[in-house]
């Protein structure tokens, strides 16, 4: 699972807040947007959102006036939903009132329970950017005084101290109750990077606490914010695993003087799937004008498959980050509250089962929309693929230490070398070994909870987690193979001070020989290792 500790103490406890602001409206927003707020950008509310959240509230209390049955305001969430909490029938007099809060105060308490270390500040910063916009989406009915508060906490850098584990990812109830017993000025945040008592940070911030009402409690822990924020980074990161793929890719077929053909529109144009077409574009230009183009009788006709096979590798994960990103707009902006509350005014029928939901201005309808199977099995699907781009990386890099293969030194050595890179296999394949360990399903693996009527699940936090953790490994493997492709066009060179590289690969070459230089003696490779893992992260 990810190892949140491997994250910087530094990022956690000094985490600045940049200029940016980014506008919610509960329609819009984008995973680089939650990514952008995660690293400090403010917030601010849409004005037209805002009026959705209040007419969405008004929509919930007229049907608690009439009388319905509502799920987490009049009776109990879970097994208890046959119990009768608030009678708020005709009403809302001080007592109903006072009842509501009760209830609410609660439920919060019920559901704070998860495991292991505090989420990283960017993370939790994420989760709350992630709830805020699918309440602006209007189908939660919370008061306004709770977007508002999500608003405050990101604007004033309040961040609640969320547990690490304890969700099934069928709505992650009991990591996301945190954030709740924060507003309620209980339990622990980081104001400014610093941990400290809620009710101590709202007091320096000037905030008030929330008095929740009606839906608020349920609608702030009730929901799969938790999973989605990390999917949304996870999103953004494994985007940018793909485009320095290709580019670390490409100076590796130069390093290992590769044959073009697979990628050529002669060859691709027989198979013509689409990602696969534009994958085989995308090579072609990157490697425009490279010594690779020109004759060369040493040249193999056809190349190991990990070199070889490599455009229909990236294309898969190309066409899974697509559907990936195209789930999680719908994801991050709708509301998958339970029960949800309908601004629509549409029936299609005039059945009792139909119209009884509705009252004035809309609708109170129990929905199953807290069920995020449509995009977990997507990023089960993404760690199978990014499985296997990660066993090509280190099946490549293997070839380029093998002699037989480059024509190049044994395990890429010098003269003044002993070893040279021929005990560095060992990381990058345990890297990959692990990666395909983490392919591995995990949304099957729950059991029936909460007197059994909860009895489907999907673990969506541990399916993201480890993707996450597979990314940050793939970044490794990847690093060692441009670790190679770079010693490998070093030595090319030796031979042939003329060869040309084309524009891009020079370009990473020359960017990445600023971080990691050539070997020619033998030095710990440990540094180095992490330096370009995190060179890779941020290559633009």
């Amino acid at each position: 699972m990810f190892n949140f500790k491997s994250l910087s103490v530094a990022l956690l406890c000094s985490l600045s807040l940049n200029a940016q602001t980014i506008v919610l409206n509960g329609n819009d927003i984008l995973p680089k947007d939650i990514v952008s707020i995660s690293n400090g950008a403010k917030v601010d509310i849409d004005q037209n959102a805002l009026k959705r959240v209040e007419k969405s509230h008004s929509v919930l209390i007229n049907a608690a006036k009439d009388g319905q049955k509502i799920y987490g305001l009049t009776v109990g969430v879970g097994l208890n939903k046959d119990r009768n909490f608030v009678d708020a029938k005709g009403n809302l007099d001080e007592e109903v009132i006072k009842a509501s809060t009760a209830f609410n105060i609660g439920l919060i308490h019920a559901h704070c329970g998860g495991a292991y270390d505090d989420l990283p500040i960017k993370t939790a910063r994420a989760v709350l950017a992630t709830r805020l916009n699918n309440l602006l989406f209007g189908g939660a009915g919370v008061q306004s005084d709770v977007v508002k508060l999500y608003k405050d906490f990101l604007n004033n850098d309040i961040i609640p101290v969320i547990p690490s584990k304890g969700s099934m990812g069928e709505a992650d109830i009991t990591i996301l109750g945190h954030v709740g017993l924060a507003m309620l000025g209980e339990g622990y945040v980081y104001y400014k990077g610093e941990k400290m008592q809620a009710s101590e940070a709202l007091k320096k911030a000037g905030l008030k606490k929330l008095v929740p009402f009606g839906k608020d409690s349920l609608s702030i822990l009730s929901s799969n914010a938790y999973s989605a924020a990390m999917g949304a980074l996870a999103i953004e990161d494994l985007k940018q695993a793909l485009y320095v793929t290709k580019l670390v890719y490409a100076l590796s077929l130069e390093g290992f003087n590769g044959n073009v053909a697979p990628f050529l529109k002669e060859s691709s144009s027989l198979r013509p799937f689409s990602k696969y077409l534009a994958t085989t574009k995308e090579l072609r230009s990157i490697l425009k004008d490279s010594y690779l183009w020109d004759k060369d009788d040493t040249r193999a006709l056809q190349d190991p498959l990990s070199y070889r096979d490599s455009a229909y590798y990236f294309a898969a994960l190309s066409s899974t980050i697509e559907e990936l990103d195209s789930l999680m707009k719908i994801q991050l902006n709708s509301s998958d509250d339970n029960p949800g509350i309908s601004l629509q005014n549409n029936k299609e029928t005039d059945k009792y089962q139909e119209t009884k939901l509705y009252t004035k201005d809309g609708a109170v309808v129990p929905t199953s929309n807290f069920e995020p199977i449509l995009w977990v099995v997507e990023f089960e699907k993404a760690s199978i693929v990014l499985a296997h781009n990660s066993k090509a990386s280190a099946n490549r890099t293997i070839k380029l230490s093998n002699d037989h293969f480059t024509n190049l030194s044994r395990f890429l050595g010098t003269d003044k070398t002993v070893h040279a890179f021929g005990a560095m296999q060992k990381p990058f394949v345990s890297l990959a070994g692990e990666n395909e360990y983490l392919a591995n399903p995990i949304s099957l693996n729950y059991t029936p909870v909460a007197g059994e009527i909860e009895d489907m699940a999907t673990n969506a936090p541990a399916v993201v987690q480890k993707l996450q953790k597979q990314i940050d490994n793939y970044y490794y493997i990847l690093g060692m193979e441009l670790m190679h492709a770079a010693q490998a066009i070093d030595l090319r060179k030796q031979k042939n001070p003329n060869l040309k590289l084309s524009a891009q690969t020079q370009k990473l070459y020359d960017e990445y020989r600023k971080v990691v230089k050539f070997m020619d003696i033998d030095r710990p490779l440990t540094d180095d290792f992490r330096n370009q893992a995190k060179f890779l992260r941020e290559y633009k």
